[in-house]
């Protein structure tokens, strides 16, 4: 096991359910206004607000200060959001390839798939690695990795029953655009 520190970047991530889309959107048409994103994204108005809100105390997102022509971005990256939405950008494209719906994952889910795939594959573990996460959040992100087939649980044959966590082939993949 590499590290036994969760990934920070990949942690605020996925603090918010459509930051990733929001910063590969971003990225990929240097900036936009609030009503493309909405169409672009699907997104409702209060989901969007609250995920630019969300990029913004991070740090990721600023309001475009240039003046000029009424179609200009409304909204881009700043250069710390840059290297974010490129790592962003990593894995939503390995969402898309997957057939993950943008949005899909937990606010722990990312971290959990880079765990699992770093070698971390017992609940315990995986909560010393994630510690700011309660137990009922990595279990609730590990029964969604499951379900959207990302993850296998193997109930393993001891006293007291213990389970380990393996990654399928499109969780591995995810897990690679992960660690990127």
């Amino acid at each position: 096991m590499p590290s036994s520190a969760p990934d920070p970047l990949l942690v605020q991530l996925g603090s918010h359910r459509w930051l990733v889309p929001l910063l590969a959107d971003l990225a990929a048409h240097k900036g936009a206004r609030f009503v493309e994103l909405i169409h672009r994204l699907g997104l409702s108005r209060d989901s969007l607000t609250r995920t630019l809100e969300a990029a913004a105390r991070i740090g990721w997102v600023q309001r475009n200060p240039g003046h000029g022509h009424p179609l200009r971005p409304e909204f881009i990256l700043t250069e710390t959001g840059r290297a974010a939405a490129a790592r962003a950008a990593t894995v939503a494209r390995a969402q898309r390839a997957i057939g993950l719906p943008p949005g899909a994952a937990t606010r722990w889910g990312l971290p959990l798939v880079a765990g699992i795939g770093a070698g971390y594959d017992r609940f315990n573990a995986l909560s010393r690695l994630l510690a700011p996460a309660t137990p009922r959040a990595l279990s609730q992100g590990l029964t969604a990795l499951g379900e959207h087939g990302l993850v296998t649980r193997e109930v393993l044959d001891l006293r007291p029953p213990a389970s380990r966590y393996e990654l399928t082939k499109n969780g591995a993949l995810l897990a690679a655009a992960c660690t990127l």
